[in-house]
């Protein structure tokens, strides 16, 4: 039995991944089971220079799911190459480096300090607002997006995966433009922009006033745009939003994606991506299916 998928030249032995932000390093994850088990960890955002986020309270629950408003809170990207690039090289994975930045030219600092790094892939969260255009988030605007993702192909060595934001009119139009500057793959969706008020506080419950809704709520909606992107472009997919078990994650694969991120369900069961992807095989076991990349897009157009 086949489970293993290939992004570019990077080969993955199962296409299960961890969404940004959901993980860290994993080193909190390595006291419940091996790493090595997971086709790629992917670590929190990446900046320039240590990021605080934003003030408390940060974090709300919902139905079906969680707002949050960190704010990208890291310790910046000297204390990752020196600490967690050497954690995570002990385990059999991939690493994916979630890349954040407020301006081009701070993710293309963060993007050439890793060049010669130890690591397999850049993950590019371009939802981050750009502080240079009023704080529109990059994501957000075609142009732009297809600006950044050829500014950061050209200093990359490590091939570039695109994280769009699902906060755009057409999610096509975006990945359309990350293909456009070169991106090698495309992540989506990251959170959709929500908002919980206090009715007894009569106030706002994050500080932030808005945060990013994720979890199994907005899974829908994820599988739905993975679908869109993956008749519109010809580049791999990370698909990810609401992913909770083996099932939730088959929907992503056979809709596009070749491979899929666990997120907020880590925070439930810090087992989850684990379980996701020992499910993934049982389901080829009890189908029959010799080889995962026979269900990538089998429901799609192309």
């Amino acid at each position: 039995m086949n489970t293993s998928v290939k992004i570019g030249n990077i080969e993955f032995k199962n296409p299960v991944t961890t969404a940004s932000g959901t993980f860290g390093s994993g080193m909190e994850y390595a006291d419940f089971y091996d790493l090595s088990c997971l086709g790629a960890v992917t670590t929190k955002g990446v900046a320039s220079v240590p990021w605080q986020g934003n003030p408390t309270p940060r974090i709300a629950e919902t139905y079906g799911g969680m707002l949050n408003a960190i704010g990208l809170q890291n310790p910046g990207v000297d204390v990752f190459i020196h600490r967690d690039i050497p954690f995570l090289r002990q385990y059999d994975t991939r690493i994916i480096v979630n890349v954040v930045g407020k301006t081009v030219e701070d993710y293309c600092e963060v993007v050439e300090r890793l060049a010669d790094c130890d690591v397999d892939l850049l993950e590019i969260n371009i939802s981050c607002p750009n502080v240079k255009e009023g704080g529109i988030a990059f994501g957000q605007n075609a142009r732009r997006v297809e600006e950044i993702t050829s500014e950061i192909k050209k200093r990359a060595k490590q091939p570039i995966i695109m994280k769009l934001s699902p906060n755009v009119t057409d999610i096509t139009e975006m990945a359309k433009a990350a293909e456009a500057g070169g991106a090698d793959a495309l992540s989506l969706i990251n959170t959709l922009t929500g908002m919980k008020i206090d009715i007894h506080r009569r106030t706002f419950v994050l500080a932030n006033k808005t945060g990013g809704l994720s979890g199994p709520a907005i899974k829908p909606v994820a599988v739905r745009m993975v679908y869109q992107t993956a008749n519109a472009v010809k580049l791999p997919i990370i698909g990810m939003g609401g992913i909770r078990n083996a099932e939730d994650a088959l929907e992503f694969i056979m809709a596009g994606a070749t491979m899929v991120a666990v997120g907020t369900a880590n925070f439930m069961y810090p087992t989850a991506a684990r379980e996701v992807a020992e499910g993934i095989r049982q389901y080829m076991t009890a189908y029959g299916i010799e080889d995962i990349n026979t269900l990538i897009g089998c429901v799609s157009d192309r």
